[in-house]
């Protein structure tokens, strides 16, 4: 006994100047902490990171930046170009173009955000239940998620949104999460199958935790990942889904103002007028684009294998 002591006395010591192991500034990080450290290096992420806090920002106070009104009109300037204190001129109706470029933000995040929280809500919980318990459940969420796959999207819409008449936000977000949950629960469901087979969990189950505790604290924390990757990418789909809708008139709908909604109005003119359609398209795509290189600079620092 005493020479096995010794011998783990002599195995804990250091010897010569052999490093001693990681110290203090060299603790292993955690995956997210090594995740956020990945990030603030990557120069993709801080730049749609800025991008979409101007977008916030602007669509939480766009007034900040726009001291009209976007519903206020004037017909003696329709289809004019710039003038001072009018950058932007004017669309078919002699509103501002800049105001409602401004203002259309609004709409957009709103949709893009509530739909992708409430899809990614929905669509977790689903799959990681599915996917953590199995059986009947499992096999029926799995036809399920197969039927709203085959529903084509943009054709669903022009179904499902020309009975409202609400001209709010809400049917637009209501629609997007109709549809959007499958991707979700399907990427949960397979991440929570592949993290409950690790050994941490399996010892969890061992010493005697509970389903809820396993699924709580072990299993949801290290399958969340693939989830906020593809949430994240989708935020910018679904922004654009609500101004391809609003374009076919099946969307928003006026008063609100949207991107697609002038998209829309300045389509025909756009040969007499195009920058009736050059501001709110670009605003657009910049919006989609910095939420997709937010996506994938997210994943790029999730994901260990493409380091």
């Amino acid at each position: 006994m005493d020479l096995a002591l010794d011998e783990a006395e002599s195995l804990e010591k250091p010897l010569g100047d052999a490093p001693t192991g990681p110290g203090p500034q060299e603790k292993a990080r955690s995956l997210w902490s090594d995740a956020w450290h990945q990030l603030r290096r990557n120069p993709v992420f801080i730049i749609s990171s800025l991008m979409i806090l101007f977008l916030v920002i602007i669509a939480i106070w766009p007034q900040l930046i726009a001291s009209g009104d976007p519903l206020q009109c004037d017909l003696s300037k329709s289809q004019q170009g710039s003038s001072p204190g009018h950058p932007f001129g004017y669309d078919t109706q002699g509103c501002d173009v800049y105001t409602r470029t401004v203002y259309g933000a609004r709409a957009s995040i709103t949709v893009g955000v509530c739909a992708t929280l409430g899809a990614a809500l929905l669509g977790s919980v689903l799959g990681g239940l599915a996917g953590f318990f199995g059986g009947w459940g499992d096999s029926l969420l799995s036809r399920v998620a197969d039927i709203f796959f085959g529903i084509p999207v943009v054709l669903g819409g022009l179904v499902f949104l020309s009975v409202v008449t609400s001209t709010t936000v809400w049917p637009v977000v209501g629609f997007i999460v109709l549809l959007g949950w499958p991707q979700i629960a399907r990427i949960g469901r397979g991440s929570v199958i592949t993290a409950k087979q690790n050994d941490y969990v399996q010892a969890a189950r061992a010493l005697g935790a509970g389903n809820g505790r396993m699924l709580l604290r072990h299993v949801a924390p290290n399958a969340v990942a693939p989830v906020i990757v593809v949430a994240t990418i989708a935020l910018g789909t679904y922004i654009a889904l609500e101004a391809t809708l609003s374009f076919l008139g099946v969307g928003l709908r006026p008063p609100t103002v949207s991107w697609g909604i002038d998209i829309s109005n300045a389509a025909p003119q756009i040969r007499n007028a195009p920058h009736m359609l050059l501001w709110p398209a670009g605003a657009l795509s910049l919006t989609v684009l910095a939420f997709i290189m937010l996506g994938d600079a997210v994943r790029d620092a999730l994901d260990p294998k493409l380091r």
